[in-house]
């Protein structure tokens, strides 16, 4: 059996808000695209970009699509997608990003699928810089407390931590890449969504069973490792 909230608030959290809080971020930053030479390939081909499409959001679609395939692959995703400080985004991230987004899931998106991304990875701009309050570049303890309660999951201080340590690089152990930036302590922008989109997409489940919403679950074996193994 099971209990959601442990008691501190308890009610299921709705998820973030389509669009970013405070002002629009900056054309670069969080999830910008890298300078050149950063992971780009070739340049775009001439034929410009489909009828109504941003011509600016297409050139960037058609220099990361190295291979010319007309769909972008998740490694070619992650060579284009940097944070605010410079460091790529987080495997893990981009694959949770393309998931999303690859609706007809071929295992690459398009240029209209990466265009749905980016919007995407935009609105999370603002809401990142909206709760990371000291302009550090990643998210501590607190800021991340005030995000998931302002976005109504009221986690108990042990899961808190649990997440913080999941999420912080460097609480979590990750070791160093070699020859690569390391950003801020704290919780980077690509994992910050990361964090939020478990926890939106486990609380969803947990809804789902607890259909007498009274916050308990009882469940088998197999149905916790189905939820488990189905998040991302």
């Amino acid at each position: 059996m099971s209990h959601y909230g442990g008691g501190y608030g308890g009610g299921y959290g709705a998820p973030p808000p389509q669009q970013g809080y405070g002002a629009p971020p900056p054309q670069q930053g969080y999830g910008a695209p890298p300078p050149p030479g950063y992971g780009y390939g070739a340049p775009p081909p001439p034929s410009g970009p489909p009828a109504g499409a941003d011509p600016q959001l297409w050139n960037w679609f058609a220099a990361v699509d190295t291979d010319r395939s007309g769909h972008i692959t998740v490694h070619e995703l992650q060579k284009a997608l940097i944070n605010g400080d410079w460091t790529p985004f987080d495997l893990d991230t981009v694959k949770l990003l393309m998931s999303i987004f690859d609706t007809d899931r071929s295992g690459t998106i398009g240029f209209n699928e990466f265009s749905g991304l980016w919007k995407y990875i935009k609105d999370w701009q603002g809401v990142f810089k909206h709760f990371d309050r000291d302009r550090s570049g990643s998210i501590d303890g607190r800021e991340l407390h005030d995000a998931l309660k302002q976005f109504g999951y009221n986690l108990s201080p042990q899961l808190l931590h649990l997440v913080e340590r999941k999420y912080d690089v460097e609480k979590a152990g990750a070791p160093p890449v070699h020859g690569q930036q390391q950003g801020p302590p704290g919780i980077s922008f690509d994992r910050f969504v990361r964090a939020c989109v478990v926890i939106k997409t486990l609380t969803e489940a947990f809804q789902r069973l607890d259909t007498d919403r009274d916050g308990w679950i009882q469940i088998n074996y197999d149905t916790f490792m189905h939820t488990v193994l189905s998040a991302p």
